[in-house]
Order: structure tokens, then sequence, then C-alpha cells
């Protein structure tokens, strides 16, 4: 399973990449925002930045809701850097504008995905990757990790070559849940992934050998 980052943050983005795990990141307009990033200009700079330090895939979304919009919002946005993913929501709109991305040549996100049916006609326009976002699903007293399970078991019988990135990820719990369930991909915040490396037994164990190492040593 890949593991994206989703955050406008170029420090946390570093951070991961330094770790040595990192295969893409994911971001949209919120997140810019959360950072001060305002204007096409400046957001377009700070694509090419997030495109300098990661070698994967970068997924860019779009402002526009109308089929136009979108087509030449994404067209923009893919020509700040090869490894740009147009990020495109699921809307009967948005569904038409992955389908022509797909026979331009331009590779697609679609997000705020919360059915297995939204699912299924992101994979049939075409799009590369498919986002459910299981925290908000999860939000609403279902289990979003089932729709992975379901995405998944979809997918394989069908032979769709989409590939499932499971969103909106709230803790480390959730990335190994998504891991077991079949995602191909998470992307979450870095807190969640630092939070995979700590365990009290670790931290006990780590601390014995050198305890030991001390009274041997001096």
């Amino acid at each position: 399973m890949k593991f994206f980052i989703d955050t406008a943050n170029l420090g946390h983005i570093r951070e991961a990449h330094e770790l040595g795990i990192l295969d893409g990141v994911t971001t949209n307009p919120s997140l810019m925002a959360k950072e001060g990033i305002s204007g096409q200009a400046n957001i377009g700079n700070h694509y090419r930045a997030i495109c300098e330090i990661v070698v994967g895939d970068v997924s860019a979304e779009v402002i526009a809701t109308d089929f136009k919009g979108m087509v030449e919002e994404g067209k923009r946005l893919a020509d700040l850097a090869e490894n740009i993913v147009v990020k495109v929501p699921m809307i009967k709109d948005g569904v038409k504008a992955i389908a022509h991305f797909v026979e331009i040549g331009i590779r697609t996100n679609c997000t705020l995905v919360f059915s297995a049916a939204q699912a299924i006609l992101a994979a049939k326009a075409g799009a590369s990757y498919v986002s459910p976002f299981i925290g908000r699903i999860d939000d609403t007293n279902w289990d979003g990790m089932l729709l992975i399970k379901e995405m998944a078991e979809i997918y394989a019988i069908q032979g769709y070559e989409t590939e499932i990135l499971a969103a909106s990820i709230r803790s480390s719990r959730h990335i190994v849940e998504a891991a077991k369930n079949g995602a191909d991909i998470v992307t979450c915040p870095l807190s969640a992934i630092l939070g995979m490396l700590k365990h009290p037994l670790t931290d006990i164990g780590l601390e014995q050998f050198l305890a030991d190492h001390r009274k041997v040593n001096g």
C-alpha cells in the first residue's frame, strides 16, 4: 500500500519525504487556505514547490463545478508539473470531465466519494484514483472501512484499474484498517503516519537495552 500525505504544508511534506515512505501528496482548497495560500499564481507556485519535493503523484483540486470550468482549470493544473493529478469532485460534470481528461492524457483523482455506486462511475469514467472519505463516513455512524472493502471487491471482480485512495484518515488505526480492507493508497496527515511509530513496549524495550548497556559500559 502506498502512503500519501494530505497537506499543503511544505515542512510536513519534507518530513514525510525524509522518513523514506512518502509516495505522493494530496491537497485541496481548504488545506491551501490553512497555509495562507491564495490566488491562482500563488497556488500554482505552491504546487510547483510541492512537486519539487515529491517524486510521486500530487493531487491538485479544481475549484470549478461546471464541465467547461473544470476542464480549463484542470489543464492549467496539469501543465504545472508532470506528476500533477487533477482532483475532480464526484458530481455529474465531474464524471464528464474525468472522461474528457482520459481522452487527452490527463490523470485524475475523483474526490468526495461516499458510496460504491459513485466509485463504480468514477472507475468507469477512467479515474486514475478514487478517494472515499473514511472519516466523514464514520462521522455519520456508518463504517467507512466497509466501503473500502466493498470497493476493493467490486474493482477486483470487474477488473477496474482505478486505485482506491482512502482519504479523510483520522488515526494510525485507520491506516492499518484501510490496508486490511484493500485500499491501494492512504492519504493522511503527518501525525497519523508518525503515530504508527509509537508503541509502549518499543519504548520500554529500548530503555531496557540502553540501561543494560550503561551498566556494562559505565
